[in-house]
């Protein structure tokens, strides 16, 4: 190796997603990993998403073609993963929610990179904390995510997002792009959500909608096409583009009050072609640099 090479700064260099090197006192919006998936009910793997797309994030440019914008000039933290308990889901949440509370008591957005759904519910209760009945959530998912229990369990990524409209108040959560569930999530969503079944129409009204109100945007990927991104574990055909989920996130990170955010369901090991690494990679740029 030549003498002016430094390998521990090359090793360093993929410890944080590309342009997020900020410090914590520096930042706006403090990325952080929940490497879970200790509920996936198909294929496992989402466990391994934080580091992959740390890594993969290198490929990319830190420049927006798209927004002219640049990660460079954003102040965002890359703090890392937790080390959480993979057997232990009650715990694994408290340690999420704790640590998005210190993000938000900060003053801090913070951003989750899962792992599997479920880990959304633990940066929800912390904004709940935080912002009190006010808050609003947007869900962008293939599934209702609404059951109220799978195999007898209440913390599921199936329960989850049931577990965050029960925590926000009925009609308070928005959901785009669902075409799978049972009969009786989507009689529940009548009653309790906004669901709108199938693609993403209707994001321009929702976000006038919203404006002033704080928001909490959970992306679970496998919302895309798994013919784009089929590197997930649960893959649902009859998904949005690549095209129409990157123009959905830039309006919402970019026109509303987002006080936290993930991005969940990336199981790099179920497409070694590393063709749904880049694509979650972009979309988490595309989201930072907007926000």
């Amino acid at each position: 190796m030549p003498e002016n090479i430094d390998p521990i700064s090359i090793a360093q260099s993929v410890t944080k997603f590309i342009g997020c090197e900020k410090t914590v006192d520096e930042a706006d919006i403090c990325l952080f990993g929940a490497p879970f998936d200790s509920t996936a009910s198909f294929r496992p793997g989402s466990r391994f998403a934080p580091q992959s797309m740390r890594s993969d994030s290198w490929a990319l440019e830190t420049y927006s073609p798209y927004q002219d914008g640049d990660l460079e000039n954003k102040k965002v933290c890359d703090c890392g993963d937790l080390e959480l308990p993979l057997g232990d889901t009650e715990t694994a949440l408290e340690m999420i929610k704790n640590q998005a509370s210190a993000i938000c008591e900060a003053g801090k957005i913070p951003f989750v990179i899962g792992g599997e759904h479920l880990v959304t519910l633990g940066a929800v209760e912390a904004c709940c904390e935080k912002f009190g009945m006010n808050l609003r959530m947007i869900h962008i998912d293939a599934h209702t995510d609404l059951r109220d229990e799978l195999f007898g369990v209440k913390l599921s990524h199936a329960t989850v997002i049931r577990r965050c409209a029960e925590l926000l108040g009925d009609k308070k959560v928005y959901q785009f792009g669902i075409r799978s569930g049972e009969k009786q999530e989507f009689e529940w969503a009548e009653e309790h959500t906004n669901l709108h079944k199938f693609d993403l129409d209707g994001l321009d009204e929702l976000i006038e909608k919203l404006r002033g109100y704080p928001v909490y945007f959970t992306l679970d990927l496998d919302a895309l096409d798994p013919s784009v991104f089929p590197g997930t574990g649960t893959p649902e055909p009859g998904g949005v583009s690549y095209a129409e989920l990157q123009e959905a996130v830039i309006k919402i990170c970019g026109g509303l009050n987002i006080v936290g955010c993930d991005i969940v369901e990336l199981a790099p090991s179920l497409d070694p072609s590393g063709a749904s690494t880049a694509a979650a990679c972009k979309i988490l740029r595309e989201m930072l640099i907007a926000m």
